[in-house]
């Protein structure tokens, strides 16, 4: 039974490029197709109307429209204020921001040298057909806006390199990618090969003249000659880590379930991967569909974590990275989800997560917050500061680990402002005794956004990739700028009407 939402299911949603307000946060839950999304809640509706009542007002006095306001920084600060307004006090921002485009775009120059490195990215091979990444075509283009912010159009070009390219480096801060893949029972199905991501690490490094792009290499235990997929990605591609999915194909019901601790299946694996020095092994755990215990029977105890403390014990040398820091959303409304972390302070799965480097004694294990974040940010921003602190105070600020799947999202920039704005509330802080984030950029949150995972790839935050303009991918993002095209706020995949 496919977890891949059905025909009948994309029938009933609307595309996110097409029916979700064009704001510089979104203001709904987005899917990207492995998921039903949410209806958008009542506070989701009043953030939305409060970013277009300020946008209308501010836009007229600035003599602009309300799409060029809302590609622009104090836009972006009208988001986050109108969510302070809705949610509480989570995000830092000035009201200045908003009614002053000059102090709005002075923070946004002084933040955009920091330090990004962005550990979960995605784009679509060229030829993929999946329509399921479209959705509804013409049924949808007569019954929401058809208007875009430029001229793509509903179509796979969305999701493909050349807007991967301008989404990730020309309209965000990100400075470093990692191209990731997924796991698939039937090969042609392959959103993207691992040649491929090897072959775009190399071009998207030459053409910019210095390390911007690392790829993945999927490993698929199980399937006949997995092993040997690995030598040869070893041999040839030279992955800089490797990406596992232990439900097997997240898309299908899976013939090829696996766990980390399966001593007979997977050591095999790591034993060549520690011996090739590629010792960082990303896996996708937790993000069920709501319905996963009868989409999913026999599978989805796969993407839990009580397989990890036993692999990470046995292999003190490798680095598993938790892809979603196994957050496992949308099996409530998020406010009930939130609500349980408020009464008792367990987020399940991410709290599973967080405990077991004490509880078992191992310091190998990363939580990477992908999705997960975003999807806490626009829904119940004190959950998302929950999921922060939580996996901070459980397994410590160094082992969090900035990803952001885009493009499913659009461009990651809102998710950059979210982390730089978000703070813990002091209420949270007193409860659970969890620590405040800090400045956009400092300490914690530098950490997070990429001198955590920096190390595993031999980065150096501090001398190569510390000056602006230091490639050509910046001297493109310079004269890009210099248009004045601005964010396009668009977001891929679906969402409720």
């Amino acid at each position: 039974m496919s977890i891949w939402l059905s025909k009948k299911q994309l029938s009933k949603l609307a595309p996110a490029e097409q029916a979700a307000t064009e704001s510089p946060v979104p203001t709904q839950i987005v899917s990207n197709g492995e998921f039903h999304p949410l209806p958008q809640t009542e506070k989701q509706q009043q953030v939305e109307a409060r970013i277009g009542a300020t946008a209308d007002a501010q836009a007229k006095k600035l003599g602009l429209d309300r799409r060029e306001f809302l590609k622009s920084a104090s836009g972006m600060a009208a988001a986050f204020v109108a969510m302070n307004e809705v949610f509480g006090p989570v995000f830092s921002v000035a009201q200045a921001e908003v009614t002053d485009p000059e102090a709005a775009a002075e923070r946004s120059a002084k933040l955009a040298g920091q330090f990004i490195f962005d550990n979960q990215l995605h784009f679509v091979r060229d030829d993929y057909k999946n329509d399921g990444l479209l959705g509804l075509g013409q049924f949808a283009s007569e019954h929401w806006n058809p208007s875009m912010l430029d001229d793509i159009g509903l179509t796979m070009r969305r999701y493909q390199f050349e807007n991967f390219i301008k989404e990730v480096y020309l309209d965000s801060d990100t400075k470093i990618g990692l191209i990731s893949g997924a796991s698939f029972d039937d090969p042609t199905t392959s959103i993207i090969t691992n040649d491929q991501m090897a072959q775009t690490r190399a071009l998207v490094n030459r053409v910019a003249g210095s390390r911007r792009l690392l790829c993945h290499s999927v490993v698929s235990p199980g399937r006949e000659g997995w092993l040997d997929s690995v030598d040869y990605a070893i041999e040839v591609l030279k992955p800089d880590s490797w990406k596992g999915y232990t439900v097997g194909d997240p898309l299908v019901l899976s013939d090829y379930p696996w766990r980390l601790d399966d001593e007979e299946l997977v050591y095999p694996f790591y034993e060549k991967a520690l011996k090739s020095g590629i010792n960082t092994i990303c896996i996708h755990k937790g993000l069920l569909p709501a319905d996963y215990e009868k989409s999913m029977p026999g599978i989805w105890e796969y993407a839990m974590v009580d397989d990890l403390p036993k692999a990470a014990k046995d292999w003190p040398d490798l680095n598993f990275m938790i892809y979603h820091s196994a957050f496992r959303p949308f099996l409530e409304l998020p406010d009930a989800a939130a609500a349980e972390f408020e009464r008792n302070g367990n987020i399940r799965w991410a709290s599973d997560l967080a405990a077991i480097p004490e509880k078992y004694g191992v310091n190998n294990v990363y939580a990477e917050i992908g999705t997960s974040f975003a999807n806490c940010a626009v829904t119940n921003p004190r959950l998302a500061a929950g999921l922060l602190g939580t996996l901070i105070e459980g397994m410590g600020v160094d082992h969090v680990i900035w990803g952001t799947d885009s493009v499913w999202y659009g461009s990651p920039q809102w998710q950059i402002e979210a982390m730089r704005r978000l703070e813990i509330p002091q209420d949270l802080q007193d409860k659970f005794g969890f620590a405040p984030l800090g400045a956009a950029d400092g300490e914690i949150k530098n950490a997070i956004f990429g001198r955590n995972a920096a190390p595993f790839y031999d980065l150096d935050p501090d001398g190569e990739y510390a000056p602006i303009g230091r490639d050509n991918l910046d001297k493109m993002k310079a004269e890009y700028q210099r248009t004045g095209i601005g964010r396009s706020n668009v977001a891929y995949g679906y969402v409720a009407p």
